[in-house]
């Protein structure tokens, strides 16, 4: 076993990124731009005021400044876990007998468990900043709103969570630490809002989803004095933030000399992987360099390797704006046995425009096969990931073993986003034998499609 490079590549305190990296500004085909739903125009920044922070507008609408200096408040706040580790797999490349080289930059060492409270302690600031009260927002398997708690709590912030109520029913864990830093949580769809009321009187029975949760979330914002609304994932800010992982893992394989072949991310909304690729993608679209980069999906929620490349609505109840973006439907929900994460019925507009342009690909991942892949991992890294983390796993352990067969020696990195400790009920069925895997058939997605607003 080589000892040159270490386990753990540390970058110092000094080495944190001092700037997000806005990766529209490389990129030749810009995101189509957000629209009004009622006008179908592109939307300004005065009619995001209501919604949105003043300076998160401004990022969101940014396509083309580079990059934008992250504020020392924050950069202070990311020392408490930043730089995070990148790690070289060396256990699990012996257990594979894989001539591959693996490293995954491990999102997990902060109390919130994942990458997620990069772009929370941002957005949070920013409110905290323009002198607003609160803000509110939705959470799938939890890990956004734990982050966004965490940060609203060090900040000062009220913090209103709308949690998929299939979540909150499974994972009454992360609901608790949510309530500990402060933060109200309340199942979605919910009786508290108008749009919770009327999704609740078509699907007496639902689960919830990610978009029944934003719809709730941002009638809120709206409708509360001094509060507005905040996101995990899939538009361009989140994405802003999330760089600062790309960032430190090129600078970590660069003291070294090493070039990956493979970035390996999974892909729900697109944060995490958006975040991963930046730097790698930016030599991609000058010219630089080339790399092989992939977004692993659950094959529940295949939006990009199934869904349809056009305007959709953000939510399901269909008060946000209209996204360009590699879509289900806004009113898809997966199956309840669904167990890994990644429910968003449509993917971020940039990675939707990168894949659509032909920069990355995208393979989808059958849960059972997923979670097969986070034990594995779990046994030989010491580490229990986080089920949509697993879907990465699983795909780096499918390249690494082709290594096998073929003799090549790829260098494969891929994002551990974050830890799986909250996520027991999950593991708990799989163990079982109670999980299996529920694959949306052409009739069901074509159901969805049927209503995708006509441009």
């Amino acid at each position: 076993m080589s000892n040159t490079i270490p386990y753990k590549i540390y970058l110092s305190e000094n080495e944190l990124p001092k700037a997000w990296y806005n990766l529209r500004a490389d990129m030749k085909n810009k995101p189509a731009p957000l629209l009004n739903p009622g006008t179908l125009q592109p939307l300004t920044a005065d009619e995001l005021a209501p919604i949105f922070c003043e300076e998160l507008i401004k990022q969101e609408l940014d396509d083309t400044t580079r990059f934008i200096p992250i504020p020392q408040e924050i950069r202070d706040f990311y020392k408490m876990y930043r730089p995070s580790p990148l790690i070289r797999a060396y256990c699990l490349e012996e257990k594979l007998q894989t001539p591959a080289k693996i490293y995954y930059k491990f999102e997990g060492n902060n109390t919130s468990g994942s990458h997620k409270l990069n772009s929370a302690i941002a957005q949070a600031y920013y409110a905290k900043k323009q002198g607003l009260k609160g803000v509110t927002t939705e959470t799938g398997a939890g890990q956004w709103g734990t982050a966004l708690s965490m940060a609203c709590a060090y900040l000062g912030l009220d913090c209103k969570v709308y949690m998929v109520k299939v979540s909150y029913e499974q994972k009454p864990f992360r609901r608790e630490v949510m309530r500990t830093y402060g933060a109200s949580v309340t199942p979605s769809p919910s009786m508290e809002t108008n749009v919770g009321r009327k999704i609740l009187a078509e699907n007496p029975g639902t689960t919830g989803s990610l978009g029944c949760a934003i719809s709730e979330a941002v009638e809120a914002a709206a409708s509360l004095e001094g509060y507005r609304y905040v996101l995990g994932s899939v538009l361009n800010q989140v994405l802003l933030h999330q760089s600062v992982i790309g960032e430190e893992t090129k600078a970590a394989l660069d003291k070294y000399g090493v070039k990956p072949d493979m970035i390996i991310g999974c892909a729900g909304g697109g944060s995490n992987l958006g975040g991963l690729i930046g730097p790698f993608m930016r030599e991609k679209l000058l010219g630089e360099a080339d790399y092989d980069i992939v977004a692993v999906e659950p094959a529940s929620c295949p939006s990009f390797t199934r869904g349809v490349f056009a305007y959709d609505f953000c939510d399901t109840g269909k008060v946000c704006p209209l996204a360009k973006m590699y879509t289900l439907g806004s009113g898809f929900i997966p199956a309840p046995n669904h167990a890994g994460g990644l429910r968003y019925h449509g993917m971020s507009p940039v990675l939707s425009q990168l894949y659509h342009d032909g920069y990355m690909r995208a393979v989808a991942v059958p849960q059972t096969e997923v979670f097969e892949a986070a034990e594995m991992f779990a046994r030989v890294e010491g580490i229990l990931p986080a089920p949509e983390s697993s879907h990465a796993i699983k795909v780096a352990i499918d390249e690494a073993m082709r290594c096998k067969e073929t003799g090549e020696e790829k260098t494969i990195v891929f994002g551990l986003t974050g830890t799986g400790y909250f996520d027991m009920v999950a593991y708990e069925k799989f163990h079982d034998g109670k999980m299996d895997d529920y694959i949306p058939t052409e009739e069901d997605l074509a159901k969805f499609r049927k209503t995708l607003p006509e441009m």
